[in-house]
């Protein structure tokens, strides 16, 4: 290579990587719409009042699931995001703030905070979030689909006192993201409504004694797991899954 050319080549790297630059800015300085999840305020009036203090756990969730983006599946197999518009935080951390923020909203717990504040709890859950996704692929405006398989641990042996599935599907009104983040927001409220119900009556009401004695009949029995599935497609019919509240 003579130095002309090797000049000449190191020139148009040089424009190569500045161009390069240039699409990576101006990509970060494109606008993004920003969305958030509501937490719970209402909740039914017989839920118990409890006396021991939970630290709620970051949601585990798939690759796909943990970021900021809103995740849209065209077919069932598949997994996509809408363009220039995201979630104010991780799908996960956001739905563990909505959770945090719903059980204090009960005023039916004397403690509850994240995981990570490091609080004494006495029980400790644990959320999967297995689904949180725009369905596209049974026509019309899409669905909404949530599930969280959540597991309740009572510290600190850290033995499984509870498993519970909780799963929502709601319809947007317009294939339109203002409208979608709506369906999620019902959807994902649905779940937590009934992830803090749950939760609240699993254990008894009084602070757990650690010398009590473990159930292992009624705590390690599969029959015993909470499934409540509502609102989502059955077989391929998805004419039962109601549209966004207005």
């Amino acid at each position: 290579m003579t130095l002309r050319s090797g000049i000449r080549s190191l020139a148009l790297l040089g424009t190569a990587s500045l161009l390069a630059g240039c699409s990576l800015i101006k990509a970060a300085e494109e606008p993004t719409d920003l969305y958030q999840a509501t937490p719970k305020s209402t909740f039914e009036p017989d839920m118990p009042t409890v006396q021991w203090q939970l630290a709620v756990e970051v949601p585990a969730a798939a690759a796909n699931l943990n970021t900021g983006r809103i995740a849209i599946s065209m077919t069932p197999t598949s997994s996509d995001y809408y363009a220039k518009t995201a979630w104010t935080d991780r799908a996960p951390a956001m739905v563990q703030t909505r959770i945090v923020d719903s059980f204090e909203n009960s005023h039916k717990i004397v403690a509850v905070a994240r995981e990570s504040i490091g609080l004494r709890a006495d029980y400790t859950l644990q959320p999967d979030l297995r689904n949180f996704e725009a369905m596209y692929f049974y026509g019309g405006p899409p669905i909404a689909h949530v599930r969280i398989v959540a597991k309740l641990v009572r510290m600190p042996e850290r033995q499984i006192i509870g498993v519970a599935t909780i799963e929502r599907c709601v319809r947007a009104r317009e294939d339109k993201i203002p409208k979608v983040v709506e369906a999620f927001d019902q959807a994902l409220g649905s779940v937590i409504k009934q992830l803090v119900a749950w939760t609240l009556r699993t254990p008894g009401t009084k602070v757990p004694n650690i010398n009590a004695p473990y159930d292992i009949n009624k705590f390690r029995n599969p029959a015993n797991e909470y499934v409540d599935i509502k609102d989502c497609p059955v077989r391929g019919d998805a004419s039962r899954v109601p549209v966004t509240d207005e």
